[in-house]
């Protein structure tokens, strides 16, 4: 490996979390529908999206008092009037629990006693590791800066990972997120209990080695999706999907019972269901924006299908 060259994995570091030049630490606009933004998540659809998240909370803990919980969002954006606060989707709604707690993605995580830890969009922005299947082996794929520019390289290193599959077709992708199977194991080590939330997009281990031959990794800058990964560093969002199977196998080992996965649709119409058809009674005859916002969440040719959503809980 000459000197510079850097696996994707490090790279991606770089660029998302470099503490001044990182994508996720500039104050920028980053979430939104507007064009100064790059995505937006169910979290755009404020503040009908907590909504629907506390009416799950209320239903999953049905048989606990709501009020000991502390709800702690984890990767919570940050304001841009003052990049030092995180702003959670709950920050702008009356509440039931205890207390509501806003993490940013580089803030101190500190979690303890009865809570409900709940993410949206947080383990697909972890940083995650490329191969590629060339000459009957897996290599690593890495960045490196030639003639000013950069460009994908193959890292010398053998590669060594006993999880990837003996034999693919010629030039198949895998970007393995091991990182995010990482955090969770962060989250999970810490001494709370009660439920775990977490919304995102992935595909299970079997998907990954057989149906995605060019990977999932991409990159969002402007509201479009593209393969170059390595163009506006630092000024672009960088992305795979997570592996459902590994994050599940993770709660399991961390004594969570009760884990469970279904379409962002499946879970919001089994957790929240008597909480939407009284919102839709309340506004009958009308198409307001809530009922707007509530489509583009739930309806499978909007965000009700593209994202899944992760449950789980410890006594």
């Amino acid at each position: 490996m000459s000197k510079g060259d850097l696996s994707f994995e490090k790279f991606m570091q770089l660029c998302l979390y470099h503490p001044t030049l990182g994508y996720y630490t500039k104050a920028r606009k980053r979430i939104g529908l507007n064009q100064e933004a790059d995505f937006y998540t169910a979290s755009s659809s404020n503040p009908v999206f907590g909504e629907l998240i506390i009416a799950a909370c209320k239903d999953l803990l049905k048989d606990k008092p709501i009020g000991d919980y502390t709800f702690v969002e984890l990767g919570a954006e940050r304001t841009l009037d003052n990049p030092a606060k995180a702003n959670g989707i709950l920050s702008s709604l009356t509440h039931p629990f205890k207390e509501v707690i806003s993490i940013g993605n580089n803030d101190q995580m500190s979690l303890e006693g009865p809570c409900v830890v709940f993410s949206n969009e947080l383990f697909d922005a972890q940083p995650f590791r490329r191969f590629k299947f060339i000459n009957n082996q897996w290599r690593e794929l890495g960045v490196s800066l030639r003639d000013g520019i950069l460009c994908e390289i193959e890292l010398p290193t053998p590669v060594t990972t006993d999880y990837l599959p003996k034999s693919a077709p010629e030039g198949y992708h895998i970007d393995s997120p091991e990182l995010s199977v990482a955090l969770l194991k962060k989250i999970t080590s810490q001494p709370w209990s009660g439920l775990f939330i977490a919304c995102d997009y992935g595909k299970s281990w079997e998907n990954l080695i057989h149906e995605t031959p060019q990977g999932t990794a991409r990159a969002y800058y402007h509201h479009t999706q593209s393969n170059t990964l390595l163009a506006n560093p630092g000024d672009q969002d960088l992305t795979c999907h997570v592996c459902w199977d590994w994050l599940m196998n993770a709660l399991k080992e961390a004594q969570f019972d009760s884990v469970s996965l279904q379409s962002q649709e499946a879970f919001f119409v089994n957790h929240s269901g008597s909480w939407i058809s009284a919102e839709i009674a309340k506004e009958a005859g009308q198409f307001s924006p809530k009922k707007r916002s509530l489509m583009q969440l739930i309806h499978p040719s909007h965000l009700g299908a593209k994202f899944q959503i992760i449950n789980a809980s410890r006594s």
